[in-house]
This record gives structure tokens, sequence and C-alpha cells, in this order.
């Protein structure tokens, strides 16, 4: 499975050989079945997951019980609490398994060294850390400023891969919607 992690990698940066070698040796694989927890509520997170396989979510539960997923993520993403990560705090998020996959994982501690050994792989984790706060940044401004059928519709565009892996209750949390609005923009557009 490493593989998959070389391969997507590569794809973006130029990673010496002795610094992939070291990269390897500090993870695990590690199988997950469908509905497997990776994080509770109040856990401290403290792992750096790669997807290899499957579809995970990122999500809470408010007061009233109503779950509301902050984020998708699948096969080449990364599934993360970034809050508890970087500060060592107890998350406010649960880290769910919307079907059976396998992710790698680097402990912490262990990604924090390689991050000091390598500068390569230091610019790789500092450009990933900037697509995630754009990818923050262009949420927000949709919550704030977009209808929920431009939303739906974004989303559907963006992520054409999860739109059809999740269920439609999770999609309808990721928009900030309910499930009958969801379903009515649904049939709405169905002809369209």
């Amino acid at each position: 499975m490493f593989e998959i992690f070389e391969k997507y990698i590569r794809q973006t940066n130029v990673i010496p050989v002795a610094d992939l070698a070291i990269v390897r040796e500090s993870c695990t694989e590690k199988k997950v079945r469908k509905g497997q927890s990776l994080l509770h509520e109040g856990e401290i997170w403290a792992l750096n997951c790669f997807i290899t396989s499957g579809c995970f979510r990122l999500y809470r539960t408010d007061k009233a019980g109503i779950e509301h997923t902050a984020r998708f993520a699948i096969e080449n993403w990364w599934i993360t609490d970034m809050e508890s990560y970087i500060f060592q705090k107890p998350s406010e998020y649960n880290i769910e398994a919307l079907s059976s996959g396998t992710i790698i994982v680097w402990p912490k501690n262990a990604w924090d060294e390689i991050l000091k050994l390598s500068p390569a792989m230091k610019l790789f984790n500092d450009q990933l850390l900037e697509r995630a706060y754009i990818a923050s940044q262009r949420r927000i401004f949709s919550l704030i400023s977009n209808s929920a059928a431009e939303r739906y519709f974004e989303f559907q565009k963006t992520y054409p891969n999860v739109f059809n892996k999740v269920p439609l209750h999770m999609v309808a949390s990721y928009l900030g919607i309910s499930r009958e609005t969801l379903s009515r923009i649904r049939r709405e557009y169905a002809n369209i």
C-alpha cells in the first residue's frame, strides 16, 4: 500500500529516495471496517492518516444530537482533526469509516521527525496545509454566500467521486441543509 502513497506524493513533489525510505519506515498500514471509528470526540488525535482505499468522514454532534459533517475523504486524501493534532487537545470531532478501507498511519512524533529530517517532505507538508486552508476558505464562503442548490451542484462538480459513495443525509449535513431540502433540490433539477 505504501506504493500508492509513493505514487501520490511523486505526482506533486520530488522526494529523494532516502527520504521516502524514512517515511516508509515510520508508517504502518491499517485495515478499517465500515462503521469503525478512528476518533471519538474527547480523544486526542495524534496520527497522520493517508487513505489508500475507502471513504471516511469527519463530523461532530451538536447539543441536540444532530450530526454535522465537516469533511469527507477518499482514496489519495488525508483525514485528520487538524486542531487536535496540532495542539494535542481533546477533539470535538469524530472520524468514521463509511466503507471498509486501508489507511497508512504515521504517529505525530514520527511525522514531526520526518519533517525535521527532510526538507522535501517539509515542503510537501506545507503545500498540503496550504491546500487544506484554501479548501476551508472556499467552503466557508460557499456556506455563507451560495444557495442550497448552488452548494449541492458545487459539491457534485468538485467531489464527483465522493458524491456516489456517501449517504444523502450525510451529503445534506455537509452542505448545511436538511435531507428534505436536498431531496427537493434533486427533484427540481432531475430533468435538467
